[in-house]
């Protein structure tokens, strides 16, 4: 049976500024395990921990450019290109530019703190 999900649910964030976190689909907003759907904003200057998640994520960039850094390269995510961050790989996503950015981000299995593996600040 279809599932309407009336709006996403707030998720608390990482990072030295505010970024929003709208999760429509995923473990906190439709008890999903197998994937999370989430809408992200950054500001300019927007910066999280490195990470190396025990999911796969795929992030579509909606407005701006979300900065991707990985340990073999760097790379600028402009609106209307997409990147796949694969499990197991290290990972730091940021804005630099002055525009933030908005994009959505899918990961599989779904989010959570316990599998993200951020480094330590």
């Amino acid at each position: 049976m279809a599932t309407l999900i009336q709006s996403p649910t707030r998720i608390d964030t990482c990072g030295n500024k505010p970024k929003l976190i709208e999760e429509f689909i995923g473990r906190v907003n439709s008890g999903t395990g197998q994937l999370s759907i989430a809408r992200m904003r950054s500001v300019e200057g927007w910066v999280e921990p490195g990470q190396t998640p025990e999911f796969d994520e795929y992030t579509v960039v909606i407005a701006g450019t979300l900065h991707v850094e990985t340990r073999q390269t760097k790379m600028d995510v402009a609106a209307g290109q997409a990147v796949l961050a694969p499990k197991g790989e290290w990972v730091r996503y940021s804005t630099p530019t002055a525009d933030g950015a908005e994009y959505i981000a899918v990961c599989v299995p779904a989010f959570s703190p316990q599998i993200v593996h951020r480094d330590d600040v």
